[in-house]
């Protein structure tokens, strides 16, 4: 299949690869930041516009709802030269209301629209494990499987379009509390006098036992928060989460917690660290370190 890729940063650049393991033909957008490997792997094209000319699908993953949209339909956007039949597919993670809107323009163009946000970080996109959470119409869904299963393990149709977007927001909200959870934890513990890598090896054998504790608690203990996944772009996520819930009427209050945690580690200079990082939030608020 000839496949469209814009986006190719610390995840995109993995995913792209791995639909070129998988046998399909590539089409990316110059970038001066394009690596040796991708510009062997695939056909470097002078816009976005002339990539969606040569694909039948397009897949962008790009930073945030901004990116998206200037990708679609700026100058020289995806939009400009979209064929009827061209199946686009978003695997950002960006607002489920903007989403519903980009959808909509797109199948007025006569094409098919996939959310398709990813959970998994840099390793689960290098190693072809994402978790997919996919919005849209099932017939473009099962067109797009075998893409979706080169680059992912776990992948469901949750709805129509804004579904994809949606899950992926309550997933960062839960990742993002749990990890507040754990620095609490560790930091109670720390302060109490108990040594926490004793702490989080004793309740991994318990119903406490979770990835946030087997991986970022570890991070937490040594100090070790190079990314990973970055705060800054957590916060993002939270604000999606935060003004979602706005518009719907819900009250989201821990997680408004925890963005307030994040924010206080970014005012500090963290937003490029691991999202693990929160715990110094946590740590400066008992004027104790856990390491």
């Amino acid at each position: 299949m000839k496949i469209g890729f814009i986006g190719l940063g610390i995840m995109g650049r993995p995913m792209a690869l791995n639909l070129k393991k998988a046998g399909h033909d590539l089409f990316v957008p110059e970038r001066a930041s394009l690596t040796d490997e991708i510009r062997a792997a695939a056909t470097v094209l002078p816009s976005p516009a002339e990539v969606a000319k040569a694909a039948e699908v397009v897949i962008l993953i790009v930073p945030d709802t901004p990116d998206v949209e200037a990708v679609l339909f700026g100058e020289g956007a995806v939009a400009e030269a979209l064929k009827p039949g061209t199946l686009v597919i978003d695997m950002s993670s960006i607002s489920p209301t903007a989403t519903k809107d980009f959808a909509a323009r797109i199948n007025a163009k006569g094409c098919d629209y996939l959310d398709a946000p990813v959970s998994g970080g840099e390793v689960g996109a290098r190693n072809a494990a994402l978790t997919v959470m996919v919005g849209g119409p099932e017939e473009a869904f099962q067109r797009a499987l075998p893409l979706f299963q080169a680059m992912g393990k776990n992948i469901t149709l949750v709805g129509g379009n804004g579904a994809g977007q949606t899950t992926k927001v309550a997933n960062q909200i839960i990742v993002a509390l749990n990890i507040e959870a754990v620095a609490e934890a560790l930091v109670f513990a720390s302060k109490a006098g108990a040594d926490p890598a004793k702490v989080r090896e004793a309740l991994m054998g318990g119903f406490a036992s979770s990835r946030i504790l087997e991986v970022h608690a570890e991070r937490m203990i040594k100090r070790t928060f190079d990314p990973g996944f970055r705060i800054v772009l957590h916060q993002k996520d939270l604000n999606l989460a935060l003004q979602s819930a706005r518009e719907i009427g819900v009250s989201l209050p821990h997680t408004a917690s925890a963005q307030q945690l994040f924010s206080a580690v970014s005012a500090e200079g963290g937003a490029q660290k691991d999202h693990s990082a929160l715990v110094q939030a946590l740590e400066r608020l008992a004027s104790h370190e856990i390491g």
